[in-house]
């Protein structure tokens, strides 16, 4: 018997090397060379990437390409179809990522169990079995009739199933567990999930079927896999939020018919995942009074003004390196705020600890929240409340100015609805027409924003 010839494949990038070294020659990567049998490509591996090309081999300008609007199939899961741009796209490729249990499998069923009524819909399992998947339908109350469920791991028979029930609709349970026959490779190697996603998605592009495609994440939270995998398909969306809370998030990271950073708010109940309709409700805090070391942010999270509790703790330093921990912010940037404000506005926190929190398990990580860190950091300091009726949003410079930040309208008028009276934000974000009951504050200097939030506390 001949021996296999074995290579060594990056499962970040895909690259190869000849031999086991601690970092990828490709990507820099480290410990990320696994030991794979190499395998001549199948037939259809040559091809694959045709039918993604849309007219391939034929030359023509820019000018005569006739562009069509794609229609939108929606979900009737209103959260999940904003995050999508509006719903399914014939032909389109999602793959969508979490960490385990965080409802990924029952997002997905709930909303092939609402298209299987109007449309064919196909469900494949390959981590569940037929009776596992039926006990979740039933445990969430589903009307799951007309719903059909193929639990297999073969990439030919899902592909021959596939071709003979022509579903509108397939959702791939999860890519990471399909295997190919014409590779030796064991299901999940860099070789197999490559090969799989890319005939799959070839197969969605020809047929118009719509392919969702669930994808396992490593320790680090990053979809396992060769990252080709996410540049085959056409939108990657992630579930965020702590497993042990009842809230989720998921975001869009990839979005090719619709914006990126879209969020996707929902509540776990006992009949599964409930879009959350007011979801700024959930950032922000119940407090019965005014506390110090909150404030209240408004981000933009793609084209929606989500209202945040920013929450900050200095607690007197008991070690010689003081601590600094952000939770849902970047902690780099926690760092050079504190010197911005050592700096400018006099400020001194290098004897403190310095604690800072997003509400809710959010993730931000646009600058604009820069303002209104340093205003709930000066408020635990000095141990004074900031009035309750504010807002605020701006990015801070190492200089010290406050700079802009984008859709500064949108996120007043999101405010006031919300009712919300007082908002500190740039002198550039100042709107030019009056906002009904709504002050607006405009700043250009960190230090000029601290002297009106002391002016409006002795108000």
């Amino acid at each position: 018997m001949a021996k296999l010839r074995t290579t060594y494949v990056c499962s970040e990038c895909g690259g190869k090397a000849p031999r086991w070294q601690g970092q990828c020659p490709q990507c820099n990567a480290w410990n990320t060379l696994v030991e794979t049998v190499l395998e001549p490509d199948p037939p259809a591996s040559a091809k694959r990437f045709n039918a993604l090309a849309g007219d391939s081999g034929k030359l023509q300008t820019l000018a005569e390409v006739q562009p069509r609007e794609s229609p939108r199939v929606p979900t009737g899961i209103d959260e999940f179809d904003r995050v999508l741009g509006g719903g399914l796209v014939a032909g389109g490729v999602v793959l969508i990522g979490g960490d385990p249990g965080i409802g990924k499998s029952t997002l997905l069923l709930q909303a092939l169990a609402v298209l299987a009524r109007k449309q064919k819909a196909l469900y494949v399992s390959g981590e569940e079995s037929a009776e596992q998947v039926a006990l979740r339908a039933g445990r969430l109350q589903l009307d799951a009739r007309t719903l059909q469920l193929l639990p297999e791991i073969s990439l030919e028979r899902i592909l021959a199933t596939l071709r003979d029930e022509k579903p509108e609709v397939a959702v791939i349970d999860s890519i990471q567990t399909i295997y190919s026959e014409a590779l030796s490779s064991a299901p999940g190697s860099v070789a197999q999930v490559r090969e799989c996603a890319a005939q799959l998605t070839r197969y969605a592009k020809q047929h118009g079927t719509s392919l969702i495609m669930v994808g396992h994440v490593t320790k680090d939270g990053a979809l396992a896999g060769p990252r080709v995998l996410e540049h085959i398909v056409d939108t990657v969306l992630y579930f965020e939020g702590d497993t042990h809370s009842s809230f989720r998030l998921i975001r869009a990271f990839k979005n090719r018919f619709g914006a990126v950073n879209e969020l996707g708010v929902f509540a776990m109940t006992e009949k599964g995942l409930r879009g959350v309709t007011n979801p700024s409700a959930i950032f922000l805090s119940q407090h019965g009074q005014q506390v110090p070391g909150s404030c209240v942010l408004v981000t933009q999270e793609g084209t929606r003004p989500l209202l945040v509790e920013i929450q900050a703790l200095v607690d007197t330093a008991h070690s010689p390196s003081p601590r600094r921990l952000s939770v849902g912010l970047e902690q780099n940037r926690l760092a050079m705020l504190l010197a911005v404000l050592h700096r400018h506005a006099g400020v001194v926190c290098f004897d403190q600890d310095v604690f800072v929190n997003a509400v809710g398990g959010v993730k931000i990580t646009e600058p604009a929240a820069d303002l209104a860190v340093l205003l709930a950091i000066v408020s635990s300091l000095t141990n004074r409340p900031l009035p309750k009726e504010l807002v605020v949003f701006g990015e801070v410079g190492l200089a010290g100015e406050i700079r802009p930040a984008p859709r500064g309208q949108e996120r007043l008028k999101e405010s006031a609805k919300l009712g919300f009276s007082v908002a500190l934000v740039p002198k550039a974000n100042a709107p030019k027409q009056e906002i009904p009951g709504m002050q607006v504050l405009a700043v250009d200097r960190i230090e000029q924003a601290l002297e009106r939030v002391r002016e409006l506390a002795q108000a």
